[in-house]
């Protein structure tokens, strides 16, 4: 029996937007033998220079970038769906080892199968260095609160 990830296809705004804060929430755990359940055995992504394919490479991905993403807080929202995929905008605000912040900016292409797991991932991403003082992600480490903006609140 296949594994199953509601909600599945084809997508209402309402499950769209369920999937992705299903996906931040995951995101946001930094767990990846969490995140990667979401996805394919055979998922293939582009992120930035990155092809991983397949949940092992995914897994070791993701492993390496929390590894150097330190303090990682995540927000996404959707951009458009229809049928069984969905576009999100995204940013995150992370430092790295030597106490740098950044504030990464993106987009995702997202594709699923019937079981609502994730095939395909393409991500575009820009990083930009700020200062702490300009952070706007300071919620505690984990799931975003439900009364913390989002990006558009934030005007991102």
């Amino acid at each position: 029996m296949s594994e199953t990830r509601p909600p599945v296809p084809p997508f209402t705004l309402e499950t769209a937007t369920q999937k992705v804060r299903l996906a931040e929430d995951a995101w946001n755990s930094r767990d990846p033998s969490r995140v990667v359940l979401v996805y394919t055995e055979d998922t293939r992504w582009r992120n930035r220079a990155e092809f991983p394919v397949g949940r092992a490479e995914v897994q070791r991905f993701l492993e390496r970038k929390w590894g150097r993403e330190l303090d990682y807080r995540l927000i996404k929202e959707i951009w458009a769906h229809a049928g069984n995929r969905i576009a999100v905008r995204f940013a995150y605000e992370y430092h790295d080892d030597s106490g740098s912040w950044f504030r990464a900016y993106g987009n995702e292409n997202w594709q699923f199968n019937e079981h609502g797991l994730m095939t395909h991932r393409h991500a575009s991403i820009n990083d930009l260095p700020i200062a702490e003082s300009v952070r706007l992600f300071k919620w505690p480490l984990g799931r975003r609160p439900d009364d913390h903006p989002g990006l558009s609140e934030l005007g991102l």
